[in-house]
């Protein structure tokens, strides 16, 4: 008989919510209601937020005022607050705002890429190389996010060795972690296995983060698989909002509140006191006018769980 998985004893997670949960609103929040939100969800101790995104306000009107955001913003000790940059002005957009890590986007798909940033994969890397460059002058960290890790909306399956090629130049340029974007929830268990295998044989050394979404019900599912193969780096989003404006169908993140309640339920820790996590996401759900994707919101924290939403023992 085959011995059980070990799981990781402790868990990251970085809350996409205020960028990729609010991209795809249609509700724009105000500067004011988003610093609210950053500095609610700095509160709960998630210690890695992703503020904004320095792009076009043409094309993401609701990442207009990321500069703002990041000089209103109540910063907490201990928390990373990061920016998406897809070229140089935005990077030194990104560092003049003090942006404390760089995260470049590039599509594992070259129509993907196109559609998302307007350029090819190679002009993309180009830019990464200035990216990196600007990171390592101003001594922020450079990260990276290959999109459609796991399927292209436009070109279906994507292959495994290309993805792992792409990573390989983000590494050569500085990366300092390559997450993978399950960008239009195409991946599932199986596909996560093999994708985080071939990692681990192309880069013994290195730890990946997952970015993955809730399309027919795969996330926590991707989730299992991969922290079964002890990975202990997740993205999600409050509430369970979000998804790409430019990738037909894309669905909302893996809710954060959801994810931390079953890794809670595992014994897994995270840092995050659930219960203010779920203040905030009820908070989220009046800024929005809406109910939010999230199941812990409307199920409540299992009685199992200590009062404080902590994890199992």
């Amino acid at each position: 008989m085959n011995a059980l998985p070990r799981f990781p004893n402790h868990v990251s997670i970085r809350e996409v919510g205020p960028r990729d949960g609010l991209q795809n609103e249609d509700v724009i929040l105000t500067t004011a209601q988003k610093v609210q939100l950053i500095d609610r969800l700095a509160d709960t101790g998630l210690t890695l937020i992703e503020v904004g995104a320095f792009v076009r306000p043409a094309n993401v009107p609701q990442m207009a005022d990321t500069a703002d955001v990041f000089a209103a913003i109540s910063r907490r000790p201990g928390v990373v607050y990061s920016a998406i940059v897809p070229n140089a002005i935005g990077a030194r957009r990104a560092v003049a705002a003090r942006a404390d890590a760089l995260q470049v986007f590039l599509s594992a798909s070259e129509s993907h890429n196109r559609s998302n940033v307007n350029m090819s994969i190679e002009q993309s890397l180009a830019q990464a190389a200035d990216i990196a460059a600007i990171a390592r002058e101003a001594g922020v960290c450079f990260e990276a996010v290959v999109s459609v890790a796991f399927g292209c909306p436009f070109e279906g399956d994507v292959p495994l060795d290309r993805v792992m090629d792409l990573t390989a130049r983000l590494f050569d340029l500085g990366a300092e972690q390559v997450t993978f974007g399950d960008t239009t929830g195409m991946g599932h268990p199986a596909l996560v296995r093999d994708l985080i295998l071939a990692f681990y044989e192309r880069f013994p050394q290195a730890h990946p983060r997952l970015h993955l979404h809730s399309a027919r019900g795969a996330g926590l599912a991707n989730v299992l698989m991969a922290l079964s193969l002890g990975v202990d780096r997740f993205d999600a989003s409050v509430g369970g909002i979000g998804g790409c404006p430019f990738a037909p169908g894309a669905p909302g993140n893996i809710c954060t509140e959801d994810l931390v309640h079953m890794l809670h339920e595992m014994g897994i820790s995270t840092g995050i006191r659930l219960p203010a996590l779920l203040d905030v996401a009820r908070t989220l759900e009046g800024m929005l006018g809406r109910t939010v994707p999230g199941q812990t919101i409307k199920a409540g924290i299992c009685k199992h769980l200590p009062p404080d939403g902590a994890p199992r023992r």
